[in-house]
């Protein structure tokens, strides 16, 4: 069966086998893509979701890793998308260990978990560790003209910048990770997914109606403008461009995005889900040595005095369950044509989403690899 070829060719797990499935999903037209997901499940993650989230309401808590378990089990080796292992578990104990000149690279993926992502940093380190502006060190480097633009700097000036100052992390927001080199720096990687319609509303929602800097009250406009979103997943992490290959004939082209981004999120030593955070403090403690890990269920909104939101989710007592009270419900908020186009439109982050996210919950709940990093550890 596939997942037996997968065996043969992937040196004892799964990963080969997924990849596949991930690049045809890319391969098809988005509308195909989405109907995939929502009908086969193929990552088994959606499912897993919908189950959890009841579970978390029906007892009005999280669940322990237990529970967790008994709703996805560790899977054989041969189905696990996280074997083999490619992440550099050297870079990570060097990180723990607190060796000189390592450091914390976060793929911040805007309104996907970032902020909580930061303040978790700032509970574990060093005050003179942390760069003053939301974990991003270039607003200095720069003179406060820019942050969050590591792309944009060259591996030596990060390596040398990040020494000088002793900051011991380093936020990328606003471009993409350098699949090229920034593998190389001296660094332990992470980042923070959301579900990409969700994620979407909640910029348009931040940006738009709580009036910061967008004056476009219309959804419809607004997506419309903002192609830049469109895939901004895939893109990040393929550091590539997707909106002229969305449909038709670029079917290759959209399944050599999706290989790339796929392998470059394989490599991240912490790939964390942000509907789950209040799951993630295992891995936060293992991969990162962060013992502090109460961020991770603290609903953190620096802009609170703006736009003041009563919706009694300021804690994450429900797990995903209260993730999903505090935000917008798409199928509720957009009209059955905008919530097809902007699912269609974002088809190939909701692959990688899936992707990311079985990577996360298969680090939870198999204790091998959920934050030793077995391979190049010793």
């Amino acid at each position: 069966d596939d997942y037996a070829r997968c065996h043969r060719r992937g040196g004892g797990g799964g990963y080969d086998y997924y990849r596949e499935v991930a690049l045809e999903l890319a391969g098809l037209e988005p509308n195909a893509t989405i109907d995939r997901l929502e009908r086969d499940d193929p990552f088994g993650i959606r499912a897993f979701d919908a189950e959890l989230e009841r579970r978390e309401l029906g007892l009005r808590r999280a669940l322990d890793i237990d529970e967790v378990r008994q709703l996805f089990p560790c899977p054989v080796n041969e189905r696990r998308i996280t074997l083999p292992d490619a992440r550099d578990g050297r870079k990570a104990r060097d990180f723990r260990e607190g060796k000189g000149g390592t450091f914390l690279f976060f793929q911040h993926l805007r309104k996907a978990g970032g902020t909580n992502f930061c303040t978790l940093a700032e509970m574990n380190l060093p005050k003179s560790a942390l760069p003053r502006y939301y974990c991003m060190p270039d607003m200095d480097w720069s003179g406060n003209k820019n942050a969050g633009y590591l792309h944009s700097w060259s591996n030596r000036d990060i390596v040398t910048r990040m020494e000088e100052s002793g900051y011991r992390i380093a936020g990328n927001e606003w471009e993409n990770f350098d699949v090229g080199r920034h593998f190389d720096l001296p660094a332990v990687f992470a980042t923070s997914f959301r579900k990409p319609l969700d994620r979407a509303l909640s910029q348009f929602r931040f940006e738009c109606i709580e009036d910061r800097g967008c004056r476009i009250k219309d959804v419809h406009k607004w997506w419309d403008k903002r192609t830049d979103l469109w895939n901004v997943y895939t893109e990040t992490f393929a550091d590539g461009t997707t909106r002229q290959h969305l449909r038709g004939s670029f079917a290759n082209e959209r399944r050599n995005l999706m290989a790339v981004a796929i392998d470059t999120l394989s490599k991240f030593n912490i790939v964390l889900s942000m509907e789950w955070l209040a799951y993630a403090g295992p891995q936060v403690r293992s991969i990162l040595g962060f013992d502090n890990t109460s961020a991770l269920t603290t609903r953190v909104r620096p802009h609170i005095t703006q736009a003041r939101r009563d919706d009694g989710q300021d804690r994450n007592n429900l797990g995903s369950a209260s993730i999903a009270k505090a935000s917008w419900v798409p199928k509720e908020y957009l009209d059955a044509k905008q919530y097809k186009k902007m699912s269609e439109d974002l088809a190939l982050d909701e692959v990688l989403t899936d992707v990311g996210r079985r990577m996360f919950l298969e680090r939870l709940v198999c204790e091998d690899s959920g934050g030793s990093v077995l391979n190049n550890d010793e």
